[in-house]
C-alpha cells in the first residue's frame, strides 16, 4: 500500500529532467487535450442519457403498474346504473385503493389532442372511464374481470400491461445504449491517446537513445511519457466535463416541456457522477500510455 502511494506521488510530482523527453507542446499535446475534452463532453451526455432513461423506466413502471382503467360501454339509459355497479365492485375488491369515474371535462381533456377542444362529449356515445388506483399489494386482475363480467356486462378492464412492458423495455434499451456509448467513448479515448503517445515516442527516438547511453532505464523513460499524457488527459477531460455540464444546464427544464428530451439531465446526487469522468479518463490514459511506451521502447531495443 505504501509503495503504491509512493508511485502515485512520484507520478504527480514528476521529474524535471525526465519531463524534457516529452514535448510540452505540439501535435501530440493538442491531440491528447482535444480528444480527452471531446470524449468527456460526449461522456457527460451519454451518462445523462443513461440516468434519465433509468428514471423514465422507473416512473413509467410505477405509474402504470399502480393504475388501471375500466371502460364501460352501455346504452345511455343504462350507463349510470352500470357505472354505479362497477364502482361498487371496485370498492369491494381487495387491492383497490381508490376508484373514481371521470367526469365530462376530464374525458374531454383526454380526447382533446385527437378531436380538438370543442368535442361535444355530452351528446356522443363515449364510454365511461373509471380510474382505478391499486394499493401496494395490488389486485387480482383475472378475478376482477370475472366479477365484472357477471355484474357489469359492459365493463372492460385495462391494467396497462400491454402499454407498460413495451415502454419499460424501450427505456431499458436506451439506458443500455447509454452505457455502451460510455464504453465506446472510453475505448476511443484510449485509442487516440495511444496514437499520440506512439507519435511522441517516435519523434523522440534520438533523445531516448541518448538517455539509454547515459544509463537511463526504460521504466524511467516510460514514466515521463505516462505522467505527461495522464495529466493531459485529466486536464482535457475536466475541461470537457465543465462544457458538458454547462450544456446540460442549458437544456429546457422537464417542468416546462414535460417530455423525455426535456428531462435529459441530472437530478439530485446524480450531479456528482460527471466528477468521476476526469479520473477515469486519467486512468485510461495511464494504462494506454504505459502499454504504448513499454511496447515502443521494447521495439527500439
Amino acid at each position: 500500500m505504501i509503495s503504491k502511494s509512493r508511485k502515485i506521488i512520484e507520478l504527480l510530482a514528476g521529474d524535471a529532467q525526465a519531463d524534457k523527453v516529452v514535448p510540452p507542446t505540439g501535435f501530440t499535446a493538442s491531440l491528447t487535450l482535444f480528444s480527452s475534452a471531446a470524449m468527456a463532453f460526449l461522456a457527460v451526455f451519454a451518462l445523462a442519457l443513461s440516468l434519465a432513461t433509468g428514471r423514465l423506466a422507473d416512473r413509467w413502471g410505477d405509474e402504470l403498474a399502480r393504475s388501471s382503467t375500466l371502460r364501460i360501454s352501455a346504452p345511455s339509459d343504462q350507463m349510470a346504473a352500470q357505472t354505479a355497479a362497477a364502482l361498487n365492485v371496485l370498492n369491494t375488491t381487495k387491492g383497490v385503493a381508490t376508484a373514481r369515474a371521470l367526469d365530462d371535462a376530464e374525458q374531454r381533456a383526454l380526447l382533446e389532442p385527437w378531436f380538438g377542444p370543442d368535442l361535444p362529449v355530452e351528446t356522443l356515445p363515449i364510454p365511461q372511464l373509471i380510474e382505478v388506483i391499486e394499493d401496494t399489494g395490488g389486485f387480482d386482475a383475472d378475478g376482477l374481470r370475472l366479477r365484472l363480467a357477471a355484474e357489469v356486462p359492459g365493463a372492460v378492464l385495462d391494467d396497462h400491461t400491454r402499454w407498460r412492458r413495451p415502454l419499460i423495455h424501450a427505456a431499458t434499451r436506451l439506458r443500455l445504449l447509454g452505457w455502451v456509448s460510455l464504453a465506446l467513448i472510453g475505448t476511443a479515448t484510449a485509442a487516440m491517446i495511444t496514437l499520440a503517445a506512439n507519435a511522441a515516442l517516435a519523434a523522440n527516438t534520438q533523445v531516448i537513445a541518448v538517455l539509454r547511453l547515459v544509463g537511463a532505464r526504460d521504466t524511467y523513460i516510460a514514466r515521463a511519457f505516462v505522467r505527461r499524457f495522464t495529466l493531459r488527459a485529466l486536464v482535457g477531460a475536466a475541461f470537457g466535463v465543465v462544457l458538458g455540464t454547462a450544456a446540460i444546464l442549458l437544456l429546457p427544464s422537464a417542468d416546462t416541456g414535460g417530455g423525455f428530451l426535456t428531462g435529459l439531465g441530472f437530478r439530485g446526487q446524480h450531479w456528482l457522477w460527471p466528477l468521476v469522468i476526469p479520473p477515469l479518463a486519467a486512468i485510461v490514459a495511464f494504462i494506454a500510455t504505459r502499454a504504448a511506451a513499454r511496447r515502443t521502447l521494447k521495439d527500439l531495443t
